[in-house]
């Protein structure tokens, strides 16, 4: 298969929880990540402690979530394991390239994400008009930076 994109590593791991400071304990206290960034959006219904392993290009967040208001959707907390992103190449042609193949994308389309990259979801279900979907997962595509591209590409 001609794909018009690579696949070039993990960029996250996100975590999802009731409370994150609970997350924290293991996370940060006890096995030493770094926390190097929050965010918190109403959209989202999220507040998140963003975490990392690794410097540079081969850096690896793991966010830390727990929900603005456990009573509304999205549940960032619902799943434990929330979603894994993955750096992309060439965002924009992946998306166009994996829509034309029957992807399903989640609502949204490209946008900002909490790191300040370019991001967009795939769904974890299949529809009938995309057969193709993360299988119960939630998967962010993320448009690598230059030097991810340099590094890892």
């Amino acid at each position: 298969m001609n794909r018009p994109f690579k696949v070039l590593g993990v960029q996250q791991i996100a975590i999802g929880g009731p409370d994150k400071k609970r997350m924290q304990q293991l996370w940060v206290e006890m096995l030493g990540l770094t926390v190097t960034g929050t965010f918190r959006s109403e959209r989202e219904n999220v507040d998140e402690d963003i975490c990392a392993i690794g410097t540079g290009p081969y850096r690896v967040e793991v966010d830390l979530m727990q929900p603005l208001d456990a009573a509304k959707k999205p549940a960032v907390h619902t799943t434990p394991l929330n979603h894994v992103g993955l750096w992309i190449d060439d965002l924009p042609r992946a998306v166009e390239w994996l829509t034309a193949q029957g992807v399903r994308f989640a609502p949204g389309g490209i946008r900002k994400g909490a790191a300040g990259y370019d991001i967009c979801f795939l769904h974890p279900r299949a529809s009938e008009e995309f057969p193709i979907a993360g299988e119960g997962v939630l998967i962010e595509l993320v448009q690598a930076p230059p030097e991810v591209v340099a590094a890892l590409g």
